[in-house]
């Protein structure tokens, strides 16, 4: 980084720490020293992450001032928590509804990417209405009717795959590997004993310096799995990871070619070999057959590694990045490529392909078809018969969110897969999940596709000219076992003399009937969300998933404040309810829910949500440490990132952390153990980017208790607690 954007970047620090507002008090002029600021750091880099923090901090100094706002709800929408974009997306339509056209849209997009799909498509179709009714027309860069149809389309999509959620257990790979900065891109070998993935960490990184964003360096890192345990990830060495930015985005199945993406002119892809001493060579482009003078963006190789699919956005495709597939010829050289036509490739972009270990199904990700927004995660199936791709299903949710979706791998045996998102109990911005599959299609085994023989080299980055017409591939339903049929062998009937007069009918031995499974009733579990004061109904983002599993439990919404679970788990289940809204305390709550049958059920529960004021104070119930200990268990990251987004939604708020024990040991063991855990609560929330001064720890000991300590399940355990307290709003 220069010298300049050292001296901006210092001065932004300088203004954070000596003016940084945390009161209610409004101060127009002290707003408007931290938008200037913002707008400068803009100017000089693509620093869109400190710009967003300025622009906030300078909307809630002066939430009059609107050109703070839509700047704070704009960059939020093109960063990360993008849905804490509506607040200030509505603070100006509030107060000027014409200070932008798109206004609407923009309000619109918030609710999108916070699942709230109805209040999303309400804003959409009042934009929608304001284009039919203009009369000066639409200039460039404002979205128009087809932007607006799309959108609620998606939100349309939205609510029926959050109402019935695919059976993946999607579980957040740890520290180990994950950090509070990006981390994306993993692949795998085929016996998954190892991974490849990039970050932009500072610890360990090439580069000591920061790119033009003010974050690290892409570095590339590698972890390896010794027995069920994934070891730390670690850098891969200097000879892939120069101080630029490098990614990995492919390994071949017997882990000893590593494929990675470096921005060099367009983008290309570049491969490099594990050495016989267990270090990797230097990364050689690939054949300009591949990498042409356009973008490519991602690949992936059969298990055999003669064949190859990748993304460009070289011309005669389809529009924006295509999927091509590029096969060797007898001599081992890269040499004919194919664009995989209409049944994958659309007028948007797709990427991100994947190609399973059988050379049968392809995983990749698309702007268009059937989606949540963004980029969505889908596969398709080689149909051997018609020598081409079937339809692309989406793979649901919750693996596909409003936000992008991209670059998933799976194991050889389908069972699991790995990938990348910014979800509720992350550690910063990007992470790198394990998704488990929990359901089983019946598919026919499809045969590898066979590539047409181009002769001619203007066709090796063309598009098919025949464009046909594929079906529809319906998604299989999983099995059902049905009970197994006691086989008998069949009665032999005695043979009688034979007589020319007379014969005897012959007897046929009657199958038993088959005895068809119970059918399966789901648990409709209701849950009214309401103000705990005037108990008004209140529309809340909810969620239910299992509590261990992270499985998502199918929602819908009949009314305002009224949530429709459907519990389809035939076994006892421990579950997590999340509730919140702005403006009150979150909920996150363990349930134990009995297993679905037959006979069908229907439970009923009440949430008041208490409305953020000060003194008001809440239990943090899902912190965990271990016995005698005050370093904070992963199961925590989910409760503590809630905390996190409560005081990102309000900015001004300062909070007060607070350790309690139970009367087991002495007093000052308790009260340090207690401190110990308050700060250690309190330094998650400042890694994760909260202003230290927003957050005070205090240890109390056994001097609070909320039960007799007399009972360890009633009293002590209920005594054991982190709270937080609301001391400023």
């Amino acid at each position: 980084m220069n010298c300049c954007l050292r001296i901006l970047f210092m001065a932004v620090w300088l203004v954070l720490s000596s003016k940084l507002a945390l009161s209610q008090a409004q101060d127009k002029k002290l707003a408007q020293e931290y938008f200037e600021q913002a707008e400068d750091v803009l100017k000089e880099t693509k620093a869109i992450d400190q710009a967003r923090d300025l622009f906030v901090i300078a909307a809630d100094t002066d939430t009059t001032n609107l050109k703070a706002n839509f700047e704070a709800g704009y960059t939020y929408i093109h960063t990360v928590n993008k849905e804490l974009a509506t607040k200030f997306f509505l603070r100006v339509y509030r107060q000027s509804p014409n200070y932008r056209f798109e206004i609407e849209y923009r309000i619109g997009q918030g609710y999108q990417f916070g699942l709230q799909f109805d209040q999303a498509v309400k804003y959409y179709k009042m934009y929608k209405n304001k284009i039919s009714k203009s009369t000066a027309g639409i200039s460039q860069g404002i979205p128009s009717s087809a932007d607006v149809d799309k959108r609620i389309t998606e939100c349309s999509n939205g609510k029926e795959f959050i109402a019935n959620p695919k059976n993946y257990s999607i579980i957040h790979m740890g520290d180990g590997i994950n950090s509070e900065f990006d981390d994306y891109g993993p692949v795998i070998n085929e016996d998954e004993d190892e991974m490849i993935f990039t970050t932009r960490r500072r610890e360990g990184n090439t580069n000591e310096d920061v790119y033009e964003d003010n974050l690290p360096y892409e570095d590339i890192f590698i972890t390896k799995k010794v027995g069920k345990k994934w070891s730390k990830a670690e850098n891969i060495g200097p000879t892939v990871n120069r101080k630029t930015n490098e990614s990995s985005i492919a390994l071949s199945a017997d882990g000893k070619t590593l494929l990675i993406y470096h921005d060099e002119g367009n983008g290309d892809i570049y491969e490099c070999e594990l050495q016989k001493d267990g270090t990797w060579g230097t990364p050689v482009p690939l054949p300009d057959v591949i990498n042409s003078s356009y973008k490519e963006s991602s690949v992936s190789l059969t298990k055999d590694g003669n064949t190859l699919y990748f993304a460009s956005n070289r011309p005669g495709g389809l529009g924006g990045l295509d999927i091509y597939v590029c096969t060797k010829d007898s001599r081992g050289n890269w040499s004919r490529v194919k664009n995989l036509g209409p049944s994958i490739n659309s007028a948007e972009d797709e990427e991100s392909p994947f190609i399973d270990y059988e050379g049968t199904t392809l995983y990749f990700s698309t702007k268009a078809r059937r989606g949540m927004g963004g980029y969505d995660i889908f596969k398709s199936q080689f149909d051997k018969d018609k020598n081409e791709w079937n339809e692309p299903v989406n793979l649901g949710y919750p693996i596909n969110t409003p936000d992008d979706d991209a670059f998933y791998v799976a194991t050889k045996d389908g069972q699991r897969a790995y990938y990348a998102s910014v979800r509720e109990d992350g550690l910063g911005y990007q992470d790198i999940y394990m998704i488990t599959i929990g359901e089983e299609k019946n598919e026919p085994t499809p045969v590898p596709p066979t590539i047409a023989d181009n002769s001619k080299a203007d066709s090796l980055a063309a598009a098919e000219a025949a464009q046909r017409i594929v079906k529809k591939d319906p998604i299989a339903k999983p099995a059902v076992e049905q009970p197994k049929k006691e086989v008998t062998k069949p009665a032999v009937a005695k043979v009688e003399p034979k007589k020319e007069t007379t014969t005897k009918p012959i007897i046929k031995n009657e199958e038993p009937k088959k005895k068809e499974p119970a059918k399966i009733e789901p648990i409709n579990y209701i849950v009214q969300v309401v103000d705990e004061s005037t108990k008004n109904p209140l529309d809340a983002k909810i969620k239910l998933q299992g509590f261990k599993d992270n499985i998502m439990v199918g929602v819908s919404s009949p009314s305002v404040g009224t949530y429709e679970f459907s519990i389809t788990s035939t076994k006892p289940k421990q579950y997590r309810l999340y509730v919140e809204k702005e403006g009150y305390l979150f909920v996150n709550e363990a349930l134990n829910i009995e297993g679905a049958s037959a006979n069908p059920k229907k439970l009923t529960k009440t949430v008041a949500l208490r409305k953020l004021s000060v003194g008001s104070s809440s239990i943090l119930k899902n912190i965990y440490f271990d016995f005698d200990k005050a370093q904070l268990k992963p199961e925590s990251t989910t409760e503590l990132n809630k905390l996190e987004a409560l005081l990102r939604q309000n900015n001004n708020m300062v909070i007060e952390i607070g350790g309690h024990t139970d009367v087991v040991g002495s007093r000052a063991v308790n009260l340090k153990l207690s401190q110990l855990r308050a700060n250690a609560v309190r330094s998650f929330l400042v890694k994760k980017g909260i202003d230290p001064r927003r957050v005070q720890a205090k240890g109390y000991g056994k001097d609070r208790p909320l039960a007799s300590n007399d009972d360890e399940k009633e009293g002590r355990e209920l005594n054991r607690r982190v709270e937080f307290k609301v001391l400023t709003n």
